[in-house]
């Protein structure tokens, strides 16, 4: 057994006793949800009968914890300055953002290995110093990753990514969050969550022909929309989900986060015990099953759901069709057979320029061959493949096996180009030639996320998210419009083809441990050196955030109103400023230069009411920032959408922001908000977004008063001598109100510490 497989043993022997004793303090039934959550309360945090009064939230500690290199920098940065000697939770730092997707996997690598050298330094000697697993660049993508090697069912973990949640096709709950939250479990403080509700999806027939595990949440996330799972764990069941891989279950999990889902799960069956016993885990599959009956919601569950859960959904599998979901939103959910319609309807290009293949979402086994089935026919038959092809590997171990199978020839025969196992395009991390002339086009991809400029840093580029046989099958027609359950290529000869049903593997028949991995378990050196050059444009030791002086506060600047749809990638964009999320005062250069300004309905830039000119966000923060004022950013629903990136909190924080006043926020960057010492705040009437105007002042008081639930008031104070307020809500409990008077939850941490 390794270090994890002894924790995991004392997590299933006590499971029943702690399952009965819960049960017992609940009286009822329990779903699978909440018996991972109860069997991880942190013990501070009473029993379970109380977790729904009061505030709303609950400390918990969880297994283990995920970070991937962009956003284990800031981590790493906040844990050195809380003073510890170690992670009192299991860490594993996972080198998959960082790398370009350009000329192919060897170069990109090499490249990305020299160009981040700094870094990679950086995280290993950290991972040294704090007895943290650390795996190398090339070893794959930190969700992949994770599912091969770190999952387990009934456990509960948090990863500094919003796709953490694909652990969930394991049997666990997965959580993404902020890098602040991590360095809370890092340091053995209880790790806080609002009580979830659980929304109850039952699953019932099978797939079958064209239909894949994506075409469910593609569904799903259009039933949904992108803020309807915000607050809700997503819990499927019924017989339906038996006939799912467990590599089809994380997919499913994964884009769950899409909805905005705290995470979404599976209950433990063959599919998750075939899985490890793949990936040489009979130990913990073994365990597993012994505890079986603990690691699924109970019987009067499943047969009474609407009794037991908040809300429940049905889906037939046998009926599902398949989704292209998009653009510019992954909630757009379109069946197949309606997209040519669609399409004409919207004016969105036909014409495909290329289809991508793979990332955490879509990069298994199974999708990998039943994508090269389709392939394979169509190199069989002399069909071209009109547009360009690429393909991203979740991990070295798939990478491996689909060279083995023969599946990576077909996609280079077919023209692919075959990118290093890392997230890449996926996350912006593509350096797409001719893409800077912003050309109108058409993209297809197996990946998560589509919003505007995603991908290729292209506004018009129109991204289209679709499961990976489709992206072949549109890849090989090159137009958005074909439909291959129906319509026909023509191949080279002028001769007219149906494309196959696509056929694949759900595991290798040889399993996974043929494979070598390239991860480093380093041991805990309190005398290792952690590498930061103090000129370095790149790292940045930080500095603790001030605490709040005690008073209300006065005559605040409005910085921007933004409009519309403002996500992370809006507010802290992704790509080029990826390197430099170790560097806080360089990375606030980007700070909100997406969002679009209520105001003049242009991208990234506000009025400066004192000179009566416009600059960039960032600039105009400093601005007020240097006049001792201070500013507020007031913004609409679903605020923080996207990414789990606590730089989009952080920045503004160091550029002197006082508040966001939003309509509603994201779960995630609600949190990294307030971990940051930031006042979160709500519209107590969403009209009231309405009343704030460019060059207005703004007064927030009532912080002396500061408590859960209490009122907080604005007042607006206009360039033409009137005023008017307005009421403000939020969701504060008493610890994160410590936080804010601290300046931060991390500097609560050293205080306590200290």
């Amino acid at each position: 057994m390794n270090h994890d497989d002894e924790m995991i043993r004392k997590h299933y022997e006590m499971l029943p006793a702690r399952i009965a004793r819960i049960r017992k303090e609940i009286g009822r039934p329990l779903t699978l949800s909440e018996k991972i959550l109860f069997s991880h309360m942190h013990p501070d945090y009473g029993d379970a009968n109380e977790i729904k009064t009061g505030d709303g939230y609950t400390g918990f500690i969880p297994d283990r914890i995920g970070m991937q290199d962009a956003t284990a920098q800031m981590a790493l940065l906040q844990f050195m300055l809380a003073g510890m000697d170690t992670s009192r939770v299991p860490v594993s730092i996972h080198c998959d953002h960082l790398i370009t997707a350009r000329e192919g996997a060897e170069k990109d690598l090499d490249t990305a290995i020299v160009q981040n050298r700094e870094i990679y330094d950086f995280l290993r000697t950290a991972a040294a110093r704090y007895d943290l697993d650390f795996w190398e660049p090339g070893t794959g993508i930190i969700h992949q990753v994770v599912f091969e090697n770190y999952a387990f069912p009934g456990g509960l973990m948090i990863g500094t990514d919003s796709h953490t949640p694909n652990a969930g096709g394991l049997g666990m709950l997965a959580i993404g969050t902020g890098g602040a939250d991590a360095v809370d479990a890092m340091t053995g403080m209880p790790w806080e969550l609002r009580w979830p509700l659980i929304t109850g999806v039952r699953l019932t027939g099978r797939l079958n022909g064209w239909t894949s595990p994506k075409d469910l949440i593609l569904k799903l996330t259009g039933m949904l929309t992108v803020k309807g799972g915000t607050g809700h764990i997503i819990e499927y069941f019924g017989e339906g989900c038996t006939s799912l891989s467990a590599t089809g279950k994380a997919t499913i999990c994964n884009m769950g986060a899409e909805t905005g889902a705290t995470c979404s799960v599976f209950g433990f069956d063959d599919s998750m015990k075939a899985y490890l016993e793949a990936t040489g885990r009979a130990d913990i599959a073994g365990m597993a099953e012994a505890a079986g009956e603990h690691l699924a919601a109970d019987p009067e569950v499943l047969e009474n759901p609407e009794k037991y859960f908040d809300r429940v959904l049905e889906i037939d599998l046998t009926t599902l069709e398949p989704y292209i979901n998009g653009p510019f939103s992954p909630d757009r959910a379109v069946p197949v057979s309606e997209i040519k319609k669609e399409m004409e309807e919207k004016g969105w290009p036909d014409r495909i320029s290329a289809g991508l293949l793979g990332s955490c979402t879509n990069s298994s086994y199974e999708d990998l061959s039943r994508s090269a089935s389709v392939l394979r026919f169509v190199l069989e038959n002399n069909i071209p493949v009109l547009s360009e092809l690429k393909i991203s590997p979740g991990s070295e171990k798939i990478r491996e096996l689909a060279e083995k199978g023969g599946f990576m020839d077909v996609f280079r025969s077919a023209g692919a180009m075959i990118f290093a196992n890392a997230c890449g395009p996926c996350i912006g991390q593509w350096d797409r030639k001719n893409s800077g002339n912003d050309a109108i086009n058409t993209i297809i991809h197996s990946f998560n996320r589509n919003f505007s400029k995603r991908a290729d840093g292209n506004p018009n580029t129109h991204a289209f998210v679709a499961s990976p046989v489709i992206v072949a099958a549109l890849t090989v027609a090159g137009r958005l419009s074909f439909n291959p359950l129906t319509d026909e290529l023509e191949n080279r000869d002028g001769n007219r083809y149906c494309l196959p049903e696509p056929q694949g593997h759900e595991l290798p028949a040889t399993g996974f441990n043929i494979v070598r991995t390239k991860k480093n378990k380093t041991q805990n050196t309190v005398s290792s050196e952690i590498r930061i050059d103090p000129s370095s444009q790149r790292l940045q030791l930080l500095e603790p955030f001030p605490p709040w002086d005690g008073g209300d506060f006065h005559r605040l600047r409005l910085l921007i109103k933004a409009a519309g749809k403002c996500t992370t990638d809006h507010i802290s964009m992704a790509g080029i400023w990826l390197k430099y999320r170790g560097h806080l005062e360089n990375i606030s250069a980007n700070y909100m230069m997406g969002a679009v300004n209520f105001f003049t309905g242009l991208p990234g830039t506000a009025l400066n009411p004192d000179t009566g000119e416009y600059s960039d966000v960032h600039e105009l923060a400093k601005y007020f920032r240097q006049q001792g004022s201070g500013s507020v950013v007031a913004g609409g629903e679903n605020f923080g959408e996207g990414s789990s990136r606590e730089h989009a909190a952080m920045e503004p924080r160091f550029l002197g922001v006082r508040a966001i006043i939003a309509v509603s926020f994201a779960r995630i960057h609600e949190t990294n908000l307030k971990k940051q010492g930031l006042l979160a705040l709500t519209f107590a009437d969403s009209s009231d977004y309405e009343r704030i105007r460019e060059d207005d002042r703004i007064d927030i008081t009532g912080m002396k008063e500061f408590s859960p639930g209490g009122p907080i008031s604005v007042m607006l104070f206009h360039s033409d001598g009137t005023s008017e307020g307005f009421q403000a809500t939020h969701s504060y409990n008493r610890t994160q109100i410590e936080w804010f008077r601290a300046g931060s939850a991390l500097n609560l941490i050293r205080k306590k510490k200290k």
